[in-house]
């Protein structure tokens, strides 16, 4: 059957650049011209004529029959023609004007077609200048370009997301494959060592996923938080009581300092999770003889966690992008604390899930840094 059969491009563009907005719009403004001129001229044709014999009559000159009648022949005949031309000359500019603000029309909505079909295929860069049509086109060339704008920016995180996240992966995998292949070539036995190694490998790539999933989640909005009222206080001393083994293996003296500040409702596990991470961070960056602060506060109607640290500090422009998936001050050093480049993008996104947030600051390199959780309280 050929009913069936799609056009060729050529065609299809062609069929829709006939049927287009400015023919449209032309076509409404010439019915809109035809109805007005019919309609003055049938009222001009009714009215006038019986109005001007009135005021024939009422002008008391005697006429015979046949000179009143040829009068208002006259009068009727050049009224008709005079109203004709003039609605032919009105229809000709109406239509002139017409067809003018309809191409600027077509081709600022054809600049939006083209530069969505750039963005359809991969040109973020794209973008759409104000036609000078009044305001609404000015805040639709304006919405359009905030869009390719954002739309630019999360592919620019995506890929270096899945850069990142592919390295992520090749460093255990790699580890896994030499061990099997050595284990396979007879150089290594499948020893205590070796299978350390490897569960050490399959554990990071586990926490890598399960990561990737908890934040995904809590940007997602589809964390199901188990909301209760807990001491705020309680909050900041169990978290350094879990922590206190790996600070003392590193020989970095971590205190704490949550007095009474009242009860919050919360998650009690997530934002266990989010000091967990903190004191993570902070222990990573942190040398032996270092010392570390987590402090429980109260500030309005807030309460605040700030965990402190005296370590490496961060230089003011990686301060906003550190809450980034993957983001890293220093790639190699991070990498060799074994960081995954997502531990703080979780810690913001269970804060905001409690209506909260979480941020960084620090007076420079080597000047330490100290992150701050803002709850309601």
């Amino acid at each position: 059957m050929t009913s069936g059969a799609s056009s060729p491009p050529g065609e299809v563009g062609q069929q829709r650049s006939g049927g287009g907005f400015a023919t449209r719009l032309l076509a409404a403004q010439g019915l809109v011209l035809v109805a007005g001129a019919l309609t003055t001229w049938l009222v001009a044709f009714i009215v006038g004529p019986s109005i001007f014999h009135d005021h024939l009559s009422q002008a008391g000159v005697p006429h015979t029959d046949t000179e009143t009648r040829h009068i208002e022949e006259a009068f009727a005949s050049a009224l008709l023609i005079s109203l004709g031309v003039a609605l032919l000359a009105a229809a000709a500019a109406a239509l002139a004007v017409s067809w003018y603000l309809s191409r600027r029309v077509q081709r600022s909505l054809g600049q939006v077609t083209d530069a969505a079909g750039q963005i359809a295929s991969g040109h973020y860069t794209a973008r759409v200048h104000s036609p000078g049509l009044g305001s609404e086109f000015a805040s639709l060339a304006d919405t359009y370009n905030s869009l390719a704008q954002r739309l630019a920016s999360t592919e620019t995180t995506r890929r270096r997301m899945l850069a990142d996240l592919a390295h992520e992966m090749r460093t255990p995998l790699a580890t896994v494959n030499a061990h099997l292949e050595a284990i396979e070539d007879g150089v290594r036995d499948l020893d205590p060592e070796t299978l350390s190694v490897l569960r050490e490998s399959t554990r990071r790539l586990g926490r890598l996923a399960e990561d990737i999933g908890a934040v995904s989640r809590a940007e997602e909005g589809n964390l199901d938080l188990q909301l209760r009222t807990v001491d705020a206080a309680s909050l900041a001393s169990m978290a350094t009581a879990a922590a206190a083994d790996r600070y003392a293996a590193k020989g970095v003296v971590l205190h704490c300092e949550a007095r009474p500040v009242g009860s919050l409702t919360v998650d009690s596990a997530r934002i266990s999770q989010i000091l967990d991470n903190l004191l993570a961070n902070a222990l990573r960056h942190t040398p032996s003889s270092g010392q570390v602060t987590l402090a429980c506060r109260r500030v309005d109607r807030w309460v605040e966690y700030s965990v402190t640290d005296t370590g490496e500090g961060i230089a003011a422009e990686h301060l906003p992008h550190l809450f980034d998936r993957f983001y890293r001050v220093d790639t190699a050093r991070d990498r060799n604390h074994g960081g995954s480049g997502i531990g703080l993008a979780i810690a913001k996104a269970l804060a905001e899930a409690h209506g909260g947030g979480i941020s960084a600051t620090s007076p420079g390199p080597a000047h330490g840094t100290t992150f701050t959780l803002r709850l309601p309280g």
